[in-house]
């Protein structure tokens, strides 16, 4: 009885069509799930984010590309050329091909110089600044906290933000850029180097000091209302954590009528001293000069801090009770200033006054009684 003839292998072309079939499938239930949404960046709010991301896109589309191809060839070779058990003798061996060495060479030479020409011109968009931006902001970081300062287009200062990120109770705080302007900010630290990062402009920028660093964006007009969380993307000591900001996006009107305000309240005469205990108190090389306060109990008293760090350090003087609870929220004060802080009427007991910005180094015992 004579047997059934053995089955033949699948074709070369099938087997290759079937893998790649395979590999398309699989890169795009990993897209489908929203396991591939860590590979992305976030979504552009710049003009110049936009050009990042479509670059990005660019790149990662090679990459899938190349990934479908050269995983499919392994696969491929691994069926195409694996052991049966009728073959008793080693195939046909090839030394050398230089059709294939010169595709393999050419090919990549080309995607190469492609990607090159193509992430220049974007880093040279990027990169570009202009003579007469429509907005001017200078952006100081320090340890451990943001300022930014407005300047008309003259380069003068007009208006100084203390408070870096926003308080959506009080509105207050954040750096406020319109949308559909260019804005400019240059960059300058006191101290060591930082970083400006808002992750969804798809850029940084390093902020190092003895060097003014600048850049520009335009913010997208679909982005109005929004607030983008920015952060110092430079290890820079101990309270590198709570170097956070914000970026308000608001429309023309809304941006004019902001920064109206915040030159108002620059230029407004400070309020009287609240009667009764007014305490003195020093910051120096981000050090208090006394560990310990005394006022008495249910009554008002104020604190005098004169700020001798240098500008662009900047210090406040903020009081807490046992369970964490903070008395009065204070703004900050740049280096080389002075204020005096008002605080309400206190019960007895022991409170914590600190540096908000430099709350670990900065503190000590107030005791009312």
């Amino acid at each position: 009885m004579s047997s059934s003839p053995r089955k033949r292998p699948p074709s070369d072309v099938l087997v290759a069509g079937a893998v790649v079939v395979i590999l398309i499938a699989l890169v795009i239930a990993v897209f489908l799930t929203g396991w591939g949404s860590s590979l992305y960046p976030p979504n552009a709010a710049t003009t110049q984010a936009k050009e990042t991301r479509g670059l990005y896109n660019i790149v990662f589309a090679f990459a899938i590309a190349i990934f479908i191809i050269v995983e499919g060839l392994i696969v491929w070779s691994v069926l195409r050329y694996r052991r049966r058990p009728t073959d008793t003798e080693l195939p046909v061996q090839t030394h050398g091909n230089n059709t294939v060495e010169v595709i393999w060479t050419v090919i990549p030479t080309a995607i190469v110089l492609f990607l090159f020409v193509i992430s220049w011109q974007t880093l040279i968009h990027v990169d570009n600044v202009s003579a007469t931006p429509d907005i001017r902001v200078h952006a100081i970081a320090g340890q451990f906290q943001w300022q930014f300062e407005y300047l008309d287009a003259n380069g003068k200062k007009v208006a100084t933000q203390l408070t870096p990120t926003y308080d959506p109770t009080t509105r207050r705080g954040g750096m406020a850029v319109p949308v559909g302007r260019s804005v400019q900010v240059t960059l300058d630290s006191p101290d060591v180097i930082h970083a400006f990062y808002v992750p969804r402009f798809l850029f940084k920028r390093d902020v190092v000091p003895g060097v003014t660093n600048k850049f520009e964006f335009t913010v997208e007009a679909s982005d109005t209302g929004q607030i983008f969380r920015g952060q110092c993307a430079e290890l820079c000591g101990t309270g590198h954590r709570t170097m956070l900001f914000d970026v308000i996006a608001l429309s023309s009107a809304d941006y004019d009528t902001w920064l109206n305000a915040l030159i108002e309240k620059n230029n407004a005469t400070p309020a009287p001293i609240p009667s009764g205990t007014v305490l003195k108190l020093t910051a120096k090389d981000i050090k208090f000069d006394q560990a310990g306060l005394e006022v008495a109990a249910d009554a008002p008293f104020a604190i005098t801090l004169m700020n001798n760090d240098p500008a662009g350090v900047t210090h406040n003087v903020e009081i807490k009770d046992a369970s964490g609870a903070i008395a009065d929220k204070q703004d900050p004060i740049d280096g080389g200033g002075s204020t005096t802080y008002a605080y309400k009427p206190l019960k007895a007991g022991t409170y914590t006054f600190f540096c908000s910005i430099h709350p670990a180094a900065m503190r000590g015992t107030l005791t009312v009684k």
